[in-house]
């Protein structure tokens, strides 16, 4: 089989030479911390990889706290240095939520995007305040509403439903005694913000852009007349901002640009209604190299490109500068993690492929399967050994379709070896499942030579936890 990967990377070793060095995280194949120790072994946080699944097994997701942070702070202190009025980035957690991952993004100075009860609870538990808390969805229940007036966030409202929910809500705040079903009556006025869909493409994936018009996120362009008025006679809906996503794995920068335009146009159509806009939300979709071939723009440049175009929309339109917000996810964290996997069996096909089985697949990284993504593979314990065979990794799962890399250069392979995939730090814990009945990995976070339980392996106890086996299916009926 032809290689798909550049001449003259002959072994991890040169592998993570030709793959590291841009000053982005968003740039790099591999976290910032990887290095090659004296054991010819990768090292992340300056933890052995290798001794890392010796002690917490496999797969294991292995996030690097420098890289993440790293991150954080370059687009904290890029709209510092681009934007002269104010700003916040939030973290979009369904990137990867867990407790660890939400109060670094914190300590960082970041808020947070989440998209379901879940989600908000998660952060709450983490020690995010509130008013750095936006609750998305295009069908958020009854109980998520609640929960999110009551914590205090701010709700992103995508459609009419939503909306006219809310409304009726606040309309009954003031005669709480003839209310049957509780309502959330601590936070009034509701804090909102507006999510429409701006009907700009991007090339991406078709299930990751979210900004054209055939999608199910936001309202219609067509609709704002009618969205402003409503909130306009609704006083107990307090509409902060405006908010507009395009998509993710963007490389792009000029639908970046013509977002600004769009966005500053609605500010502007709001006024006229008398809602005060103080935010603008340009969402996120920064993308990320999964292979040598991707080349999406820095961290720093992507953040340039934006405050420009909201400044010289702004300026075009004669307004004051709103706060700005934008909520990456894949590019803040995407990179900062990898998996470790043990492989396994093999299988080789004499003129057409050789499989090589690892213990993990489509349950701990679903996104070949739906996206096709590609990705890219070292061998941790043989850094040095030249990489002779290109060969498919298969996962355990019983599904034809489980296929992590169908074409991966790596040096011949035995079990017990140990494949590290890389850049798999976004959408791979947070999509996981236990398809198969597989538990879900551990997750470490490395720093330093220390390693840390973030996520406990599951057990096949925890698969059972929520099963219920009524008594007349009992053996002992």
């Amino acid at each position: 089989m032809v290689s798909t990967h550049p001449a003259g990377v002959q072994s991890g070793r040169q592998y993570l030479a030709n793959s590291t060095g841009a000053a982005s995280p968003n740039q790099q194949l591999l976290p910032l911390s990887a290095r090659i120790n004296n054991r010819d072994r990768l090292e992340i946080g300056g933890c052995d990889v290798t001794t890392l699944v010796q002690q917490f097994g496999s797969p294991l997701y292995i996030l690097d706290e420098d890289t993440l942070r790293t991150a954080c702070r370059q687009y904290r202190e890029a709209f510092q240095k681009y934007y002269p009025g104010e700003s916040q980035v939030l973290y979009a957690s369904k990137a990867w939520s867990c407790l660890a991952v939400c109060a670094i993004a914190h300590q960082e100075g970041l808020g947070i995007d989440v998209v379901s009860g879940g989600e908000l609870y998660t952060a709450l538990q983490a020690g995010v305040s509130p008013d750095k808390l936006y609750l998305h969805g295009n069908n958020k229940s009854l109980e998520e509403l609640k929960l999110a007036i009551d914590s205090g966030c701010t709700i992103v409202v995508d459609n009419w439903y939503e909306l006219q929910t809310l409304g009726n809500w606040s309309s009954v705040v003031g005669d709480r005694e003839d209310i049957s079903d509780p309502l959330p009556t601590t936070y009034y006025p509701i804090r909102i913000v507006l999510r429409l869909t701006p009907g700009i493409e991007c090339h991406t994936h078709e299930y990751i852009r979210t900004g054209h018009l055939d999608s199910k996120f936001g309202f219609d362009p067509n609709q704002l007349d009618e969205v402003f008025a409503f909130v306009s006679q609704h006083s107990a809906l307090n509409c902060v901002g405006l908010h507009a996503h395009i998509g993710s794995q963007i490389f792009e920068q000029q639908p970046h640009r013509d977002l600004a335009g769009v966005m500053v146009q609605w500010l502007d159509k709001a006024s006229g209604y008398g809602l005060q806009i103080e935010e603008l939300n340009v969402g996120g979709g920064l993308g990320i190299r999964y292979t040598e071939a991707d080349d999406p723009p820095s961290i720093d440049a992507w953040v340039k490109v934006v405050c420009a175009a909201i400044k010289d929309a702004c300026t075009v339109q004669q307004l004051e500068l709103p706060k700005l917000l934008c909520e990456p996810g894949r590019s803040l964290v995407g990179a900062a993690c990898v998996t470790a996997y043990t492989v396994g069996a093999s299988k080789t096909i004499p003129g057409i492929r050789t499989y090589v089985a690892v213990d993990g697949g489509m349950s701990d990284n679903p996104r070949p399967i739906t996206y096709q993504s590609v990705y890219r593979a070292v061998l941790a314990n043989k850094m040095s050994v030249p990489a002779t065979q290109t060969v498919t990794i298969a996962g355990k799962h019983c599904e034809s379709g489980d296929i992590l890399i169908k074409e991966a250069t790596l040096p011949p392979s035995e079990p017990g070896d140990i494949l590290v995939v890389l850049a798999t730090g976004a959408y791979n814990y947070s999509m996981a499942s236990n398809y198969n009945r597989l538990a879900r990995p551990a997750a470490v976070i490395v720093k330093d030579g220390e390693a840390n339980l973030i996520v406990r392996r599951e057990t096949y106890q925890d698969l059972i936890r929520q099963d219920c086996l009524p008594a007349r299916l009992s053996s002992e009926a």
